[in-house]
């Protein structure tokens, strides 16, 4: 016959680990994690709570406080010969409902008290999950309106961590996999011109340069991206003519306009007041979004740039008349890695120039429809 004070080979399910601590406090299992403490110290928190351990020494105080309060005054008026223990019959109902009031109130109190302290030890066991890596915990908003705020921010606090925690994770996933084709394609090519198969010749040779940009381009893209993000990219703002940098830009695209077939124009207001910016960044930002407008127009489409100002901020639009974007799509355009089966690039660019608009305190916007062209307004504080 077992004894039943051996460990177990195998946990029954639905014991918890307070059954664990209570059983084996002093005795690790044999199937227990080597890199985990023993007894779990999850299991002795929801045992022993702090706050409900404190309620109870307040109640036990408050009961030896009124025993202390009742007796002591009788006690010493006995002692002192002013109390006639054969006459408290007579007082013994007021005694008796004063003992009632007290014990009512010191019920109230603690109640009330309950009603803090337990939403107090669900934050503290919340509080170890979420050291421990589990950012999906909840609590429940019960208590007073103070510990219901506490329990709010804390859900927000939660479920801001656990988003950003997914980002991460999908993050690094699709820089891997961003990374994995170019780095695949010169890695083959090498092994081949290595072994002959391929001559080192330069027709190879330019083919490997041009991953090797493309790479060197994708890096840089998740250097900005980052920096962006975490708000530590830094902007060089000065005043600039935004009429003439709009102009500059859409000028260096206009040979890509002419052999696609597109026409490119650009409709600005003369005598503006020139915003502070960074004119690099703000540059970055129009080569990406006019990029985007000519690639999707169709030959004999238009790309059109307007730029205006109004109520203290400049506004730019981006025009163009290609296919649009359907509604389920359009939302996610500017989310890091999302592309269309045919935009052919990496999927950072339009994340990338929401992010340095934002930094300089303004908007981007897509407007789209299917079979309507889609548009691009930008929306930058003047001053």
């Amino acid at each position: 016959m077992k004894n039943p004070t051996e460990t177990p080979s195998e946990a029954p399910p639905e014991w918890t680990s307070r059954h664990y601590s209570r059983r084996y406090f002093r005795r690790r299992p044999g199937w227990w994690p080597d890199n985990e403490p023993w007894p779990p110290e999850r299991g002795r928190s929801r045992h022993n709570p702090f706050f409900r351990r404190f309620g109870c020494f307040f109640a036990f105080l408050s009961l030896l406080l009124c025993g202390f309060f009742f007796t002591t005054p009788i006690l010493i008026g006995f002692l002192l010969g002013q109390v006639d223990l054969s006459h408290l019959s007579t007082i013994a109902p007021y005694l008796v409902g004063l003992a009632v009031f007290f014990l009512a109130v010191i019920f109230a109190a603690g109640y009330g008290l309950r009603r803090i302290f337990t939403p107090l030890d669900n934050l503290l066991n919340a509080a170890d999950r979420v050291a421990e890596g589990d950012y999906s915990v909840q609590v429940e908003e019960r208590g007073p309106r103070e510990v219901r705020s506490l329990a709010r921010a804390f859900n927000n606090m939660a479920s801001r961590l656990h988003l950003a925690d997914e980002q991460r994770r999908n993050l690094l996933a699709d820089v891997t996999h961003e990374l994995h084709t170019p780095l695949t394609v010169i890695q083959g090519n090498l092994e081949g011109m290595l072994d002959g198969v391929y001559p080192a010749d330069e027709a190879n040779l330019r083919s490997l340069l041009n991953e090797t940009v493309m790479l060197s381009k994708l890096v840089e893209d998740l250097r900005t991206l980052a920096l962006a993000e975490s708000g530590a990219l830094k902007l060089k703002k000065e005043p600039t003519d935004l009429r003439m940098l709009i102009r500059d830009t859409a000028a260096a695209f206009q040979s890509q306009a002419d052999s696609a077939g597109v026409t490119l124009a650009v409709e600005a207001v003369e005598d503006l007041p020139w915003p502070e910016l960074d004119p690099g960044r703000i540059r970055q930002v129009l080569s990406n979004l006019m990029a985007n407008a000519l690639h999707y127009s169709p030959s004999g489409g238009v790309v059109s740039i307007r730029y205006t100002q109004g109520d203290g901020r400049a506004l730019i639009e981006v025009r163009d008349t290609g296919p649009g974007i359907p509604a389920e799509e359009l939302a996610h355009i500017f989310e890091r890695f999302y592309k269309s089966t045919d935009s052919g690039g990496m999927g950072l660019g339009l994340a990338i120039a929401k992010h340095l608009v934002e930094a300089h305190g303004g908007t981007l916007i897509a407007k789209s429809a299917p079979g309507q062209g889609t548009t691009m307004f930008i929306s930058l504080p003047v001053e």
